[in-house]
């Protein structure tokens, strides 16, 4: 199934789906992104991280990306000191990757500069994972017609919103004890 960003009720439809656990293709402000609802610690009733993983052909090592409403969502999920600049650049085309609350791990967040997404993030409650369309170890798609070729019968909504041809990636930094390490340069330039 497809609709447009531009379709009144897409914010509503979106994170409907999402919080049904269903998996989504949804323009970001940087590349279209396999989306799904990141269930609470502890909870796997969807399973979300795992069908995404099964469609792009991932390692479970490598995590994805966790989308949040708004900046000061991250104190919700770490502890971690996180420098003033990061504030500065959010919402943004920024990945940021600090240590969990709950756990040993580390995990990567970004708020997304797009205020469509944000909402639909804020509707569901909880952060969405965020990765790349395209089969892992291929390059990303960034038209929607190679999109729907290749994922519509894998996904259960696709949301069009044009192609983004050239796209650049988020810029991935990690934060820990207040210091910032640059790991990709997209986007931002830090």
């Amino acid at each position: 199934m497809m609709c447009l960003k531009s379709d009144f009720d897409s914010v509503e439809k979106c994170s409907e789906y999402l919080k049904k656990g269903k998996i989504l293709i949804l323009p970001t402000d940087t590349v279209y992104g396999f989306s799904g609802i990141v269930e609470p610690f502890g909870k796997n009733v969807y399973d979300t991280d795992a069908r995404i993983r099964t469609i792009k052909g991932r390692s479970e090592t490598k995590p994805f990306i966790q989308l949040i409403a708004y900046p000061q969502d991250i104190f919700n999920y770490t502890n971690d000191k996180i420098p003033e600049k990061i504030f500065t650049l959010w919402p943004g085309a920024l990945t940021v990757i600090v240590h969990d609350k709950n756990s040993t791990g580390t995990t990567a967040y970004r708020c997304p500069g797009d205020e469509w997404i944000r909402k639909i993030i804020q509707r569901c409650g909880f952060p969405v994972y965020s990765t790349s369309v395209n089969r892992s170890g291929r390059p990303v798609l960034d038209t929607i017609d190679e999109i729907c070729r290749e994922f519509e019968n894998e996904c259960d909504l696709i949301v069009s919103d044009g192609d983004k041809k050239g796209a650049l990636p988020s810029t991935i930094v990690s934060v820990f004890d207040g210091n910032i390490t640059v790991l990709r340069q997209g986007i931002i330039k830090i």
